[in-house]
């Protein structure tokens, strides 16, 4: 069974950054983080496969980079040039790539909010 286990949320002003982390403690052919803002649907803010392929949504394209330690079996996302529209609980996900594909990672961690003041 995989855990998940994020850190590095805080509150940080418009045009900061912030790092996340996230903990595996099993093997998942993807990995990834989910965001949730209040009000509105989680959504899915970018993944890394085992082939090294990444996917981002639109709305960080340029901004975010996902990266994988794969020896330290570590998550990361580096998130530059914040907005207060990335307000928002994040969440580390991980599953096959089938699932990733279908929208329904299995494991997730506890969240970790960020939060952007202009």
């Amino acid at each position: 069974q995989v855990q998940l286990v994020e850190s590095g949320g805080g509150s940080v002003q418009a045009g900061g950054s912030l790092t996340l982390s996230c903990a595996a403690s099993g093997f998942r052919s993807c990995m990834g983080w989910f965001r949730q803002a209040p009000g509105k649907e989680r959504e899915e803010v970018a993944r890394i496969c085992i082939t090294g392929v990444t996917t981002y949504a639109d709305s960080v394209k340029g901004r975010f980079t996902v990266s994988r330690d794969n020896a330290n079996n570590t998550l990361y996302l580096q998130m530059n040039s914040l907005k207060t529209e990335d307000t928002a609980m994040y969440y580390c996900a991980a599953d096959s790539t089938l699932n990733w594909v279908r929208g329904r990672p299995k494991y997730w961690g506890q969240g970790t909010q960020v939060t952007v003041s202009s």
